[in-house]
Parts: structure tokens; C-alpha cells; sequence
């Protein structure tokens, strides 16, 4: 019994969100839209056309008010009153349905209550009676329309219990109503129908928009995401260098001057904090703040394989003692390939130079058939290694990329205590490149 006493309180607190609050809150119906017109409809009639719907409405109350004032026409001035005011209850809910379509429904109920009285009062009750009964049905398959699917059963329900109230008054229209019920059904059904048709292609269009803005998004981020490996594998390998260089100064000069030495560990205390700072800016674009960085220029030059000897000096340069060997036929890759390969070189020689100070380093690049290989091994340091607060994000970053070219990568210490990164990025033949390995 409570489950039931729950569904009746459900039913009837929707019917009176539906029909009773805010029952006269206008809701205009909005013209047509004018960019998803047929190319049958000229231009310069668009404008016009979009208001179609409204004319129509309009025109058939003013049509239904002429036809029945024709009908009701005679009789004396109190008669003739209550015609023209009976006429205008009638017609009038079929024009406000485009403004008001939960009060045209109920000045259409109140039509009926009219229709009743001053019909019998000018001896005309049944036909008024037939007359309203069919207005209201209009009325109810555009307010359907207009609103919501439910409410065809909502107002079909009200109107049946008014009804039946009506017959005890008025016997003869027994006939009336109950073919009327019937044919109700068979218009508020379709109308119910073609309204629930019209939100669910509504829906789908706001998924289908929802979906499409989501994906700009994600690829936003992800562009965001590049991005930050871009500013985090270019300014912290310098920085880097900039600090090694800073440290290592003092001791390539004999009786090295205090305030020189100052100025040196100044600079290399710049460098760390630049190297903060940095990796603060990193988890800020990495972030979904679509704000930061709005104004970044992501268009400059990017490196290739080409500019690895500029690499290798700046390394060596830092005290790194790199080796270098290219195996392969050395050909032209995709841009995708030559920058990530050069970015994942240029993170692990700066990975040697912050963690194993000292090491030598040694640097593969093999050009395959299938794709483009690359070993980056260092062997054990000589000294101890001082925190690097810039440091986090740079093994991450190669696997992204590695992974964003469908290939693969490893990154562990070796056995002798060193560290190795090899990678694999395969690259799609091309006609001409058999030819290229095979000679």
C-alpha cells in the first residue's frame, strides 16, 4: 500500500508541476531557424518564412472564431454577447498556445464550462458543446506540441474527469464524450510522439555538440601536454648544462679569484631555481587549465637527428665525455620520429649529467627497416650527484613519446651500476626505402 500511496503522491505532484504551477509563465515559441531552411526557400524570403508557424496558428484561430460567430450568429443583444464571447474563449487558446500553452489549456477548459452554460441559456447547448470539445482537442495536441510527451496523458485524464462531471449536468452529452475519448486518443498519441521525436533528436544533437566540444578539449590538453614536454626537454637540459658549467668553472682554473668563485655559485644557484620554477610552469601546463599558457607561440623551429653534433658538443662542453655511433643507412624520417628521437638523446645525456656526474656516456642511433632504434648507456659516476630540484618529468616524458609513436621503450639501471635507455620507434616504409637499406 505505501509503494501505491508513493506512485499516486509522484503522479499527482507532477501533474500540478505540469499543469497548475506556473501554468500562465510565458513561453514564446521561437521562430524558425532560418540557416537549416530548405535552398528551395529564396533568401530574401527566410525571414518571413521563419515566422510561418506563428501566422498559421493565428490565422486558423481567427478562421475557427469567424466560422463559429457565422454559426452563432441571431437572437437577441444578451444572446448575441454571449455568442461573440463564447466565440472568443473558443478560438482565443489556439493563438496563445504559441505564448502561453499551459493557460490556453486551461482557458480552453474553461471554454468548455462556458460552452455549457451560455449555450444552454441560448438554447444551443449541445452544438456549442461539440463545437468546444473540438477546439479543446486542438488545443490539447499543440500544447503536447509545444511542452512535453506526458502531458497528453495528464491533460486527457483532466479532461475526461471534467467530463464525467458534465454529463450529470448534461445527459445528452453522454454521445458527445465518449466518441470524443476516442478520437482524442488517436490525435494525442501521434502529437505525444512526434514531441518525444523532436526532444530525442534535440538530445542527440546536444550529445553529438557536448561530444565534439569534449574532444576539442582533450585534444587541447593533449597539445598542452606536448607542449610541456617540449619546454621541459628543452630549457631544463640547458639549465642544466648552465649549472654543471657553473660548478665545474672554479676547478679548471688554478687559484680561482673569491669573487669569481662567488659569481659561478651564484649562477649555478640561479640555475636551480630556474630548474623550480620550472617544473612549477610544467605542472601548470600539464594541468587542464585551459587558460595557462594562453599565449605560448608553439611555432618554433623543432630539432632533428641533423642537429645531434650541436648536441653532443654542448654536452661535452658540460664535461661529458659522449661517444657517438650511427649504424644503418642514415635516410629521412618523419618529423614526428626525428624530434622525439632527438629529445629522447638529448633528456638522457641530461639525466647523465644531473645524476651520474663524472660517467661516460655512450650514444646508439640505428636506422632498421623497420623503424629507427636507440640505446643511451652511461656507466657509473665518479662523484656524488646534488639534488636536482628541476627533475620528475623527464623518463615520463620519453615514454610519451615513444608511446604516442606506437613504439617502445625500456629505462633501468645497467648491472655495473649504470643506466641505460633504449627505445625503438618504428617508422612505415616507404617504396623507396628497401632500396635505400639494401644498398
Amino acid at each position: 500500500m505505501r509503494s501505491e500511496a508513493r506512485l499516486v503522491r509522484g503522479a499527482l505532484h507532477r501533474l500540478r508541476q505540469d499543469l497548475i504551477v506556473d501554468a500562465f509563465a510565458f513561453r514564446p515559441m521561437l521562430p524558425l531557424d532560418g540557416a537549416r531552411m530548405s535552398a528551395a526557400v529564396p533568401q530574401r524570403l527566410r525571414r518571413y518564412v521563419r515566422w510561418a508557424p506563428h501566422l498559421a496558428l493565428g490565422g486558423i484561430a481567427a478562421f475557427v472564431f469567424l466560422v463559429i460567430v457565422a454559426q452563432t450568429a441571431g437572437g437577441g443583444p444578451i444572446a448575441s454577447f454571449i455568442a461573440v464571447a463564447y466565440c472568443f474563449l473558443t478560438a482565443a487558446p489556439i493563438a496563445l498556445t504559441l505564448f502561453r500553452p499551459v493557460g490556453a489549456f486551461w482557458i480552453s477548459v474553461g471554454a468548455l464550462l462556458f460552452a455549457m452554460l451560455a449555450g444552454a441559456m441560448a438554447g444551443a447547448g449541445h452544438q456549442w458543446f461539440e463545437i468546444s470539445l473540438v477546439a479543446h482537442l486542438a488545443v490539447m495536441a499543440l500544447v503536447v506540441l509545444r511542452t512535453r510527451p506526458r502531458l497528453a496523458l495528464e491533460m486527457w485524464l483532466l479532461t475526461m474527469a471534467g467530463a464525467g462531471v458534465l454529463t450529470l449536468l448534461m445527459p445528452r452529452a453522454v454521445s458527445t464524450i465518449a466518441p470524443f475519448a476516442v478520437v482524442s486518443v488517436f490525435a494525442l498519441v501521434p502529437a505525444a510522439a512526434i514531441r518525444a521525436w523532436r526532444e530525442e533528436r534535440q538530445n542527440v544533437v546536444e550529445t553529438r555538440t557536448a561530444t565534439a566540444e569534449e574532444r576539442s578539449r582533450r585534444t587541447l590538453l593533449e597539445e598542452r601536454a606536448l607542449i610541456a614536454r617540449e619546454l621541459h626537454d628543452v630549457v631544463a637540459h640547458h639549465m642544466s648544462v648552465i649549472a654543471i658549467q657553473a660548478e665545474a668553472a672554479p676547478y679548471r682554473v688554478k687559484d680561482t679569484p673569491p669573487e669569481l668563485a662567488t659569481s659561478f655559485s651564484t649562477i649555478r644557484e640561479n640555475a636551480v631555481a630556474a630548474l623550480t620554477e620550472l617544473r612549477r610552469i610544467l605542472g601548470v601546463v600539464r594541468s587542464e587549465d585551459p587558460d595557462a599558457f594562453a599565449d605560448a607561440d608553439p611555432e618554433a623551429p623543432q630539432p632533428t637527428l641533423a642537429s645531434l653534433d650541436a648536441l653532443l658538443e654542448s654536452v661535452r662542453s658540460a664535461g661529458l665525455v659522449v661517444e657517438a655511433v650511427i649504424t644503418g643507412s642514415v635516410r629521412p624520417l618523419p618529423q614526428g620520429v626525428e624530434l622525439s628521437a632527438y629529445r629522447i638523446v638529448q633528456e638522457a645525456l641530461s639525466n647523465t649529467l644531473r645524476h651520474a656526474p663524472g660517467a661516460e656516456a655512450r650514444v646508439e642511433i640505428s636506422y632498421v627497416l623497420g623503424g629507427l632504434g636507440l640505446r643511451i648507456v652511461n656507466g657509473v659516476p665518479s662523484r656524488l650527484a646534488k639534488p636536482s630540484p628541476g627533475a620528475g618529468h623527464g623518463v615520463l616524458g620519453m615514454r610519451e613519446r615513444v608511446q604516442m609513436l606506437g613504439g617502445e621503450i625500456t629505462a633501468d639501471h645497467t648491472e655495473d651500476g649504470g643506466f641505460e635507455v633504449a627505445a625503438f620507434i618504428p617508422v612505415p616504409a616507404t617504396p623507396g626505402a628497401k632500396g635505400e637499406t639494401a644498398g
